[in-house]
């Protein structure tokens, strides 16, 4: 893929760019793979923006799924029809909830919940405030981060139905664990997570209740999710796609729409550049070989990363000259645009534009 801009003289770095062709295209290829655009839920922690969010509506996606207030707000304010915080809003962001729902009432909303107290708690507000909220429980299927293990939550779900305030009821498990490089090993070890939300499921309709679609799934096992016919998928990750995911899931043909854009500032020795790439630019929690990639430069090794330097080696030998550009693919896409206030957009090898992550902010009015 060639991603060079002729007008990066005007692009100061360091810089997230974004190209909405292949934006369009990951869209149309996630819709694709599913088959039924119904059961499409993205994830929107990736892009954070109201013009991908439009994007997606253009093609006909109408659910999506959050992880924060401002995301919901975000996604209220585009119209969007169904909306799953995936969360269980506590203390002031339970009011928060309740207050971007008042807002966008056009928008269906609904959140998780994975504890009794929870949900009583929940149930007890909107019931105040006579408002009534979806709920899906959290099942924890081996994330071991939220939500409460299959085995047990018959219980939580038959409560939720009866308490006043919280409307319909229904299951989300997120398996972000299994990460298995091997589509077969990833496909086994995510039938055994899901076998256990079907037992659930099953014991839930013979004690005489409809379920709605379970939502299940992130980026690694959407191709597997996508063969039941009774789940709703929420990868995120898709629409920017990265290096992480294009080393871990090659089966899933999408294609990095998100690059950065840094540029040499220095030369410590014969044998070393710095660029102005550092923690602030691109994400930082993964060692420091997996945070960017150089397509055009895959010989340069990382050495050391500062808040706003990274130091590289490039051997004896170089050419490479103070103010050269270089072309990163992050590895991790989403803590990476949480980064950036805005992105610039490329068409035709130019930038044309800009768009704002206006959900990276805590609180956008809410």
């Amino acid at each position: 893929m060639n991603y060079t801009i002729d007008n990066i003289d005007n692009l100061d770095s360091p810089a997230l760019v974004i190209y909405p062709d292949l934006v369009r295209y990951n869209i149309d290829l996630a819709i694709r793979m599913i088959g039924d655009v119904q059961r499409l839920r993205p994830h929107v922690k990736t892009h954070k923006s109201a013009e991908a969010t439009r994007l997606m509506l253009d093609a006909g996606i109408r659910k999506f799924k959050c992880a924060t207030i401002a995301e919901a707000e975000m996604l209220g304010t585009c119209d969007a029809a169904d909306v799953l915080l995936a969360y269980q809003p506590v203390g002031p962001k339970l009011q928060r909830f309740m207050a971007v729902m008042e807002k966008c009432p056009a928008t269906r909303y609904s959140c998780l919940v994975d504890h009794l107290a929870t949900a009583q708690a929940m149930a007890d507000a909107f019931a105040t405030r006579q408002m009534e909220v979806p709920v899906y429980i959290d099942l924890n299927v081996g994330q071991n981060r939220t939500g409460i293990a299959p085995e047990a939550a018959l219980d939580l779900f038959l409560a939720c139905i009866s308490m006043k305030g919280i409307g319909s009821v229904g299951l989300h498990a997120y398996d972000g664990h299994i990460r298995n490089s091997d589509l077969e090993a990833r496909k086994t070890a995510c039938d055994a997570a899901f076998l256990r939300v079907t037992t659930l499921k099953n014991a839930i309709e013979k004690a005489g209740f409809t379920i709605h679609p379970v939502i299940a799934g992130g980026s690694p096992t959407y191709p597997i999710h996508a063969e039941r016919e009774q789940v709703e998928c929420s990868p995120g990750t898709f629409i920017y796609w990265d290096k992480g995911y294009s080393d871990l899931c090659p089966e899933q043909p999408f294609k990095p729409a998100a690059i950065l854009i840094t540029r040499v500032i220095s030369l410590p020795d014969a044998g070393k550049l710095c660029l102005d790439l550092g923690h602030k630019s691109v994400a930082a929690e993964s060692p420091l070989d997996k945070r960017v990639f150089f397509p055009d430069a895959p010989e340069l090794i990382p050495l050391g990363q500062s808040e706003e330097h990274l130091v590289v080696e490039a051997g004896a030998g170089h050419s490479w000259k103070i103010g050269d550009v270089l072309y990163g693919i992050p590895f991790h896409i989403c803590p990476t645009v949480a980064l950036y206030e805005r992105v610039y957009t490329v068409e035709n090898q130019k930038v044309v534009g800009e768009w704002y992550a206006i959900a990276r902010d805590r609180k956008i009015t809410c």
